[in-house]
């Protein structure tokens, strides 16, 4: 595959990207595992882990993996600014028209539709990324963990991800010193 061809693709999956990062899961997986099978289920799962880990925009971060794996440090580039190109454009664009867009009935009432398709598009990333994860004890202690840290005692996301990210490299190391 030619760089431009990635570039290209990226450009497509980032012009109907409506809704961030979260989003881009089912997108990512239908365009690269089912329909040109270039990448694992394994893999997506695994770069959409780490391109939330990281600093940055999720769906930049999840190309740019993607983008690597198939042609290197010039994939990741091409990846990177495919995706981002429509939305950049388009907010600049937005940007200039901005306050007379603002109080549009239609202009309201399309943006409301967005937001009730991402909420959809979230719960089905939810789906996919629960029947994709490896679940045993572990698994359910560190999500009902998590959910508490969250919810009962309001830890930041960030103090959330660095907790637990902290605790399953200790697992994981107590776990390989005792086989």
């Amino acid at each position: 595959m030619s760089l431009f061809k990635l570039f290209i693709i990226f450009v497509k999956i980032g012009a109907i990207l409506l809704g961030g990062g979260y989003v881009i899961l089912p997108i990512m997986t239908s365009e690269f595992v089912d329909k040109r099978k270039l990448v694992s289920h394994e893999d997506i799962i695994d770069y959409f882990a780490l391109a939330q880990s990281l600093p940055g925009i999720i769906a930049a971060n999840i190309s740019m993996f993607i983008g690597y794996k198939l042609r290197g440090k010039w994939g990741a580039v091409a990846a990177m600014l495919g995706v981002t190109f429509v939305p950049f454009w388009s907010i600049v664009l937005l940007a200039s028209v901005l306050a007379s867009l603002i109080n549009n009935t239609y202009i309201q009432g399309a943006l409301w539709g967005v937001g009730v398709s991402v909420i959809a598009l979230i719960m089905l990333t939810v789906r996919e990324m629960w029947q994709k994860s490896n679940k045993n004890r572990f698994f359910y202690t560190i999500f009902i963990l998590t959910l508490t840290t969250l919810l009962i005692f309001k830890l930041s996301p960030i103090q959330t991800i660095l907790l637990f990210t902290t605790l399953g490299v200790i697992f994981k190391r107590f776990k390989e010193v005792g086989e």
